[in-house]
């Protein structure tokens, strides 16, 4: 368990927080590209702070503090034009810089015109994603990891807003033993009980769970019973990219689930998926489609027929922020520990001045990352792809049937 300090330290993501600080030097996705057209704004918040996300009328993108400088007013309802965002109280207009360029209703001798600014942050867009940085200068460059590398794959973005702490949710990306629990015998239960199958590889019995740091966090492996260690799950694994994704898939699927903090009780999560067609596919992609993705029923329970409904589960009823004064941990529960451990160390060489892990600054490294992602996942390769679908969040994306055909 953890004491309440440590907790708290682990847990909060505001301004002026050590976990705040750590956060803001990495590059956070908010948006995605398509949800966000030309000449039009969205209120976001990430990491407690109160942001307006625009694109100009010239396509240009834009990230200033939501409330207007002058009097408070939300400039996430103002007139998006050329080159800034326009306030709707008073008409001021800002650029993405967060400078004021028009201030209509001041005389033209007005002693604050050319002085007012307001709160603007670094701003880039890759692979159907919109990412801000609300650190410290000098900015690092935003990771070209391969799944927004890659040419000629096909993508969609799925996303929840979840009201619980993020790191509830990235403690269960180093948690390989509920996968056997969770994901297989509880989830064949409930699929049972409404008349639908459920395959057997979710239950297969682990005997061994191996975890590594690499450059960019750390890989998580698994033994099977019945397997040995040449096998994908085993000498592959794949990886927690840290502080808050983690790289899961099989054979052509690659996905980057992305935890982004909006503020202590809520989470946005992004589902990234990326699939590599099967020689002779081409598929041209004008538009990487988002999607919601539901995780409750109409009366409010919880959706736990599919995998990922049954971790959302699991990290809501932990409550808004998991309570780890209170828990017990035990030996297979020696990933959550080292990845705590590797969030206090980290934190210090922040404190220090240093950059933390995984940080890119050469732009020679960021070409394109390549991560290690197991293939054969739980021995299964293209069986395992194809019946996994139905069981994630895939189900609800609008490309499901184009996804099933490249496959």
């Amino acid at each position: 368990m953890l004491d309440s300090q440590t907790q708290e330290t682990l847990t909060r993501i505001g301004p002026g927080t050590p976990m705040g600080r750590l956060m803001r030097h990495y590059w956070l996705p908010v948006l995605a590209s398509c949800d966000l057209g030309s000449g039009s704004a969205r209120a976001v918040t990430v990491l407690c702070e109160k942001l307006v996300v625009f694109r100009d009328t010239k396509g240009a993108l834009g990230v200033l503090e939501e409330r207007c400088p002058h009097r408070g007013a939300s400039l996430a309802y103002g007139c998006v034009e050329a080159e800034g965002i326009r306030c709707a109280y008073h008409g001021w207009k800002f650029d993405g810089k967060g400078r004021c360029m028009e201030l209509p209703p001041e005389p033209a001798d007005s002693p604050i015109r050319g002085k007012v600014l307001t709160t603007a942050y670094a701003i880039q867009e890759l692979a159907g994603l919109i990412f801000i940085y609300l650190g410290p200068e000098p900015t690092p460059l935003l990771p070209k990891y391969d799944v927004f590398a890659w040419k000629g794959v096909v993508r969609d973005i799925g996303y929840a807003v979840l009201p619980c702490n993020w790191l509830q949710i990235m403690e269960n990306s180093v948690d390989p033993a509920h996968v056997e629990w969770l994901h297989g015998h509880q989830l064949a239960h409930t699929r049972g009980q409404q008349g639908l199958s459920t395959p057997s590889y979710y239950r297969k019995k682990q005997v061994k769970m191996g975890f590594d740091l690499f450059d960019y966090g750390i890989i998580k492996r698994r033994l099977f019973e019945g397997g040995s260690e040449q096998d994908d799950d085993w000498a592959i694994g794949h990886p927690l990219i840290f502080p808050n994704m983690v790289r899961v898939g099989a054979h052509n699927q690659h996905r980057l689930q992305i935890r982004v903090p909006v503020d202590d009780v809520h989470t946005l999560h992004f589902w990234y998926s990326c699939y590599v067609p099967r020689p002779g596919e081409e598929v041209p992609q004008d538009v990487i489609p988002s999607y919601p993705v539901p995780w409750k029923d109409e009366q409010g329970g919880f959706l736990i027929d599919f995998v990922d409904g049954q971790d959302i589960m699991c990290w809501v009823t932990q409550g808004p922020i998991a309570d780890r004064t209170r828990e017990t941990l035990g030996t297979s529960d020696r990933g959550i520990a080292l990845y705590r451990r590797l969030l206090l160390e980290q934190l210090a060489k922040v404190e220090k001045g240093e950059d933390p892990m995984g940080v890119i600054r050469d732009p020679k490294k960021n070409v394109v990352i390549e991560l290690p992602q197991e293939k054969e996942k739980f021995g299964q390769g293209k069986s395992f792809l194809a019946e996994s679908l139905e069981m994630s969040h895939v189900r609800h994306s609008p490309i499901k049937e184009l996804i099933k055909r490249i496959l």
